[in-house]
């Protein structure tokens, strides 16, 4: 099913991970009072001033109204939940981002600016003008929609990162998925959808030398243009074909563990701070890096990446030899595994006959609901042992290439079975491990932080002891 959203809910929809509206990093005490707004509610006067305070946070009437709102805007019902139920979920939020202050989780300010700029980026396209933006979510001025929006990107990425840091600490062993799994009544036991799994050759076109060596002088040229005064970052906007880092300048933050190509690590490691590199080559094509800071074992830098081009020829003469494999494996002559193995160009599906992992589970099983769009299109309709047309695909990372798909194991929809499912099984183990973890967690820091309920709030039912009763 497609839907088609107007501009107006686009931004709207653009602002879910904004909501619960706050008063960040506000210290707040008792015999302090906040001056309240008048809100009219049908008849009576609601006065909008602060209801609860956790840490140095402060939750206002109105936060949990936007709530509301923000569910709404979702199209999810709200009809079965209550407004206390919607302070403890803001109190969680602010209990997270406190805590993460406190364990000196740092944000960049940086960081920070760089995302708010892209969304005021995509609210003006979607809009019109910053005068629209400003007027559609009802603020008096651009400085201050700018404040607000930047100390809610702020908590919100607190909040991230101190779950991060529970759930990252838990790691669920043999002996605990084995023991989760039994405990599961035979009535309980989880339905595993259909899967299957899929292999593919890749055929990548030749780059000639001279392509190549067109690509280091520009990025000479570039890195001569830094030297003289000109922007590294204002140069990664423009120039570089990493589409993950080249509207943020180029910028990353790494360290030895950080799952990055070894040739990139080796040169971001190599560098002092200020420094740039000479052009080298990965096999996404070839970088130059500067190192803006090191700061114990990260290192903070830009880097623009520049792939070479593949000529008509090139294209054309790797299409003609995927044919010429996919003949050669239906006439019989060869097996598709073994064609991969021998003559495919994708190294990382090469030595296991070019079976595809699927990147969410790390397994070779692709549930047919959870498929990526694209391969799902390409693959769904295959009958047994059938091989699609070459595919042309465009990867923005890569580049251009020749693949061929087939099907090569189906697995029907089946209730979980421990020896076939042992992935699956440990993932769903591992989840209710963390979130056992995060109630400790948030048990322990209740019982630390100050947490102040104001006025009717006082009765609510909490799932959590925010009254600390």
């Amino acid at each position: 099913m497609k839907y088609t959203l107007s501009k107006i809910t686009q931004v709207t929809l653009l602002l879910l991970c904004f909501v619960n509206f706050t008063q960040a990093q506000e210290i707040i005490k008792d015999s302090v009072k906040t001056k309240a707004n008048t809100v009219k509610t049908g008849k009576k006067i609601k006065v909008d001033g602060v209801i609860a305070t956790v840490g140095d946070y402060i939750i206002l009437d109105s936060d949990i109204d936007k709530a509301f709102l923000e569910l709404s805007s979702q199209n999810q019902s709200i009809k079965d939940i209550t407004r206390c139920q919607m302070l403890g979920k803001l109190l969680e939020d602010k209990l997270y981002a406190h805590q993460a202050i406190q364990d000196s989780i740092v944000i960049r300010d940086e960081e920070i600016k760089e995302k708010m700029n892209d969304q005021l980026n995509y609210m003006v396209e979607q809009l019109g003008s910053m005068e629209k933006v400003i007027s559609y979510f009802k603020k008096s001025n651009e400085e201050d929609f700018r404040n607000e929006l930047f100390e809610i990107i702020k908590m919100n990425k607190l909040t991230i990162e101190m779950q991060k840091k529970i759930t990252d600490a838990v790691q669920i062993t043999p002996e605990e998925t084995r023991t989760f799994f039994k405990a599961i009544p035979f009535s309980d036991l989880p339905v595993f959808g259909a899967e299957m799994e899929v292999a593919q050759i890749v055929i990548t076109p030749k780059v000639t030398e001279e392509e190549k060596q067109r690509v280091v002088n520009r990025l000479k040229e570039i890195k001569a243009e830094v030297l003289a005064g000109s922007s590294f970052k204002t140069r990664a906007v423009i120039y570089s074909d990493d589409k993950g880092s080249a509207a943020s300048g180029g910028y990353y933050k790494i360290n030895r563990k950080t799952q990055f190509v070894k040739e990139f690590k080796d040169v971001a490691f190599s560098l002092a701070e200020g420094e740039i590199s000479e052009p080298f080559e990965t096999e996404y094509g070839y970088h130059i890096i500067m190192v803006e800071k090191i700061k114990g074992q990260e290192v903070e830098l830009r880097h623009i990446l520049m792939m070479p081009k593949v000529s008509d020829k090139a294209l054309k003469e790797a299409k003609e030899k995927i044919i010429t494999i996919k003949k050669k494996i239906e006439s019989g002559e060869i097996s598709f595994s073994e064609a991969a193995r021998t003559m495919s160009d994708e190294k990382e599906t090469r030595a296991n006959g070019g079976i595809l992992i699927n990147p969410r589970t790390q397994d070779t099983h692709f549930e047919l609901t959870k498929m990526d769009p694209s391969l799902y299109s390409e693959v769904s309709n295959l009958k047994d042992n059938a091989i699609t047309p070459p595919i042309l695909d465009d990867d923005p990372r890569t580049g251009k290439k020749y693949k061929i798909i087939t099907v090569t194991n189906r697995i029907d929809e089946h209730l979980a079975d421990y020896a076939k499912d042992y992935i699956k099984i440990k993932d769903l183990a591992l989840k209710e491990k963390q979130i056992k973890a995060i109630a400790k967690w948030s048990d322990e820091k209740i019982k630390e932080t100050y947490i102040k309920i104001n006025g009717e709030y006082q009765d609510c039912l909490f799932t959590n002891n925010w009254l600390k009763k």
